[in-house]
């Protein structure tokens, strides 16, 4: 692998890079081992490469494990990932948007996907059950999944990945190691599921709601951040949602304030 091998498959299939899909192909092998041991992958492990590309992890990661799923979304790019990978048997691959193609059981995930789904993937990967997920993500985007609360970065992902996983930072992936390269760096993640959650929620999908629609106001006092969404949520009249909203005990803490086990209990409370 190298960028002049990609530059040739790309300019043979007359492909120009697409911003939009995150096509920023990965031209540096060295970074195939780590992300390897990271994800301390065995013989008998079933392995996700989502947004696979021209295939050069999804081989290395095929000579490791017992399966390798790879999904690759541009139809072009996939006819080269079937011709590089056909001697493979135990490599499948799937051409379709991993968030909406059918994907078999995997238990952990390797992959390289694009910048512009990585939230999506996130909380598609939240939902789903893994041992391990290894991913090389936009270096800015990974600190978010950590920030400090009340931090400029904090924000409804790093409520969402705390209430899920545990996330380490792992090494940096300068931009050079891409073709096209980036205008950002990266960083390896690991995402280990929770053996036992920091706080448990009674229904996800309303908290993430809610916690993505208090954060579009973060800067507001619970209380009137909390009125609105009340409102909308329960269709209910704006009193009885301003009554509600104002009988939270942090209510008049800002929403960047709160720790995320705040949000927990009140989408609990909130639900019930």
């Amino acid at each position: 692998m190298s960028v002049s091998e990609t530059k040739r498959l790309l300019r043979e299939l007359r492909i120009i890079p697409n911003k939009l899909l995150g096509q920023n192909f990965i031209v540096e092998p060295s970074i195939f081992p780590k992300l390897t041991n990271y994800a301390s992958l065995g013989k008998t492990e079933v392995v996700l490469d989502a947004g696979a590309g021209f295939g050069f992890l999804t081989r290395f990661l095929a000579k490791r494990c017992e399966n390798v799923l790879a999904v690759e979304k541009d139809p072009r790019v996939a006819m080269v990932l079937r011709e590089n990978l056909k001697g493979l048997a135990n490599v499948t691959v799937i051409e379709g948007d991993v968030l909406k193609t059918a994907v078999p059981n995997f238990n952990k995930v390797v992959s390289i996907p694009p910048y512009q789904i990585s939230s999506r993937l996130l909380l598609w990967l939240f939902d789903r059950n893994f041992c391990c997920a290894v991913l090389v993500l936009q270096k800015e985007f990974a600190e978010r999944l950590v920030a400090a609360v009340g931090s400029e970065e904090y924000g409804w992902l790093t409520v969402a990945t705390c209430q899920s996983t545990e996330v380490q930072l792992l090494d940096s992936v300068p931009n050079f190691m891409f073709y096209p390269p980036p205008e950002v760096d990266s960083i390896i993640v690991r995402l280990t599921p929770w053996k036992t959650s920091p706080f448990e929620v009674k229904d996800k999908e309303f908290f993430r709601r809610m916690v993505r629609w208090l954060f579009t106001q973060r800067n507001k006092k619970l209380s009137n951040a909390l009125s609105p969404f009340i409102k909308s949520a329960f269709k209910i009249n704006k009193e009885d949602a301003q009554k509600t909203a104002s009988t939270f005990s942090f209510g008049e803490k800002r929403v960047r304030e709160l720790k995320p086990e705040t949000f927990g209990e009140l989408s609990n409370v909130l639900i019930r």
